[in-house]
């Protein structure tokens, strides 16, 4: 059996456990299950990461219904101290950063990156995870990419492929080219070196979610690491696009669904000399995501509903203690929990309230909404405050569960019984939350966006809304809104309230449907086999 290749698996943030905050969202939680289904199969993998000492925001939420940011440091006794530490010159200073070992969440070994010591003039550089403006992102991205793979070194851990999970990691290709340089391999010929040892995982389809900096700030901030603005501009362009980089240094990169590797392609068909976009679409960790009682009473055949009820009744006794709303078990609860941005749409269900209202104040349906904004995006702020808003005016119906993490995550793709997702298609990369819920037996109303076109079958495991095609503006809004309204009066509400054995036969195809195929560690072994395994070229350069 041929040897699996060493995988040193690069993200800006990891979500390994709640109350370790080193994450913001869907991409560190992806990332943390990665690591985790790694363990699982025993796969040669080590994480490289930051040590948020701050974290990402936690957000409270003020009277008046806008978010409010705090920023508490962190300490984390779990964490084993590698004795290693490395440097890396951020604006022309040295700035020294230990290295700390994460492994105690059934996860293959974290190392995380911190610069939270005496001798550094910028202690804080590693505190906020997104926080800042451009010159500390580009500073934290330096840490990531350059000091992850000299940490590596320091450790005496040889990767055969470096996996770059979105584009912050991107200057590790940088130093890898330096370290090939200096053993006197020409520009060109350090770049094909280092680049057929890259894989790129794109996400976003959102333009502003791909970074774009302006040379000299990469030069004054010391991102080019030796390397010339020629050198650079081949690799980004000019302003350089990290993602355009991400292309052009990896041998092979992919999105996170079929139809976002396919949105991707199109996104990206200008860039020459870009690696061959494929599609492994996500998955999540099993055992973290996915109630163990649910998972029990599944493969024993005996009914899901009565360990569902147990499971609302928990979230709903989280919520009185919190937020002091009592909700009804009986009635449809819709729960919508996402990063706050507008192609997601979270209002779109309120589009026509006088259809809607009826239902909220007589006790018919009920909804649980979730989610942050970024301390710098007041737009995102805004929909969290409207969100907010919307609970205020229907106090019995509508509640919003502040600081969204992973406990709040697990609790609502548990104990609701809808789980909506209402993105502006094709800009949802994948959208994991719907994978969770499915898998518990929660039951998805979504727009075929992201993995739903590959997991739907409507009315069997859950419902689509909309038929995949894609219009302007607000006419597809409008198209999108009236296919909601009509899946959820004729369809959802009657099967909830008139055919409780129907929705139990749901339930069980969802669970059936996302245990495997949507599971981390299909996609894990799916990486092994599709992107990390032996090209061709490195089998016939062994052989000679």
């Amino acid at each position: 059996m041929e040897k699996k290749p060493t995988v040193a698996y690069f993200c800006m943030e990891f979500g390994l456990q709640s109350d370790f905050k080193i994450y913001a969202g869907g991409l560190g939680i992806l990332a943390g299950d990665i690591l985790k289904a790694a363990k699982d199969l025993d796969l040669p993998m080590v994480g490289v990461g930051i040590l948020w000492r701050q974290g990402s925001t936690r957000q409270v939420i003020f009277e008046n219904g806008w978010p409010m940011d705090c920023f508490p440091e962190y300490r984390y006794d779990f964490l084993k101290d590698t004795g290693v530490t490395v440097s890396v010159t951020v604006r022309e200073q040295p700035i020294k950063l230990k290295i700390w070992l994460c492994d105690c969440f059934g996860n293959v070994p974290l190392f995380l990156l911190d610069a939270n010591l005496p001798e550094n003039a910028d202690r804080l550089i590693t505190g906020q995870l997104y926080g800042w403006f451009n010159e500390e992102r580009i500073a934290q991205e330096i840490i990531l990419g350059v000091g992850g793979v000299r940490a590596l070194r320091a450790l005496g851990i040889q990767p055969d492929i470096y996996h770059f999970n979105d584009s912050h990691p991107l200057f590790a290709s940088f130093e890898r080219i330096r370290e090939e340089m200096e053993q006197g391999l020409s520009f060109e010929e350090a770049r094909a070196r280092v680049r057929r040892t890259i894989v790129f995982t794109t996400h976003t389809p959102v333009a502003a979610g791909n970074e774009v900096h302006e040379h000299r700030l990469l030069a004054y901030m010391g991102a080019y690491n030796g390397l010339t603005y020629e050198q650079v501009k081949e690799i980004g362009g000019d302003p350089f696009n990290m993602t355009v980089a991400g292309l052009r240094m990896a041998r092979l990169a992919n999105g996170v669904a079929a139809l976002h590797a396919q949105t991707a392609k199109k996104m990206w068909a200008g860039v020459s000399d870009a690696a061959p976009i494929l599609a492994v679409t996500n998955g999540v960790h099993n055992a973290t995501w996915q109630d163990k009682a649910i998972r029990d009473a599944y493969h024993s055949g005996r009914a899901l509903m009565p360990v569902h009820k147990r499971l609302k009744m928990h979230l709903f006794t989280e919520i009185e203690t919190r937020c002091g709303v009592r909700l009804n078990p009986q009635a449809l609860t819709i729960g919508f929990a996402r990063r706050a941005a507008p192609y997601k749409r979270g209002d779109l269900i309120f589009g026509k309230m006088d259809l809607m209202e009826p239902l909220l104040q007589n006790g018919t349906l009920q909804m649980i909404f979730s989610g942050k904004a970024h301390p710098n995006d007041l737009t995102g702020k805004e929909i969290v405050s409207k969100m907010v808003r919307m609970a205020k005016r229907y106090p019995n119906a509508i509640v919003f569960l502040p600081d969204y993490d992973m406990h709040v995550g697990a609790m609502l793709t548990r104990g609701c019984d809808v789980w909506l997702n209402t993105p502006l298609r094709p800009l949802e990369a994948s959208g994991t939350s719907g994978m969770k819920a499915a898998m518990n037996g929660v039951l998805n109303l979504s727009i075929l966006d992201g993995w739903w076109p590959e997991g739907c079958v409507h009315g069997v495991n859950g419902w689509q809304i909309g038929d995949g095609i894609q219009g302007e503006g607000s006419e597809q809004d409008d198209r999108d809104r009236e296919s909601l309204y009509k899946t959820l009066f004729d369809e959802v509400l009657p099967a909830w309230y008139q055919h409780p054995a129907t929705w139990e036969i749901m339930m069980r195809a969802s669970v059936e449907m996302a245990s495997e195929r949507f599971s981390a560690s299909r996609m894990v072994s799916e990486y092994y086999e599709r992107m990390y395994q032996t090209l061709p070229e490195e089998s016939e350069a062994k052989a000679l």
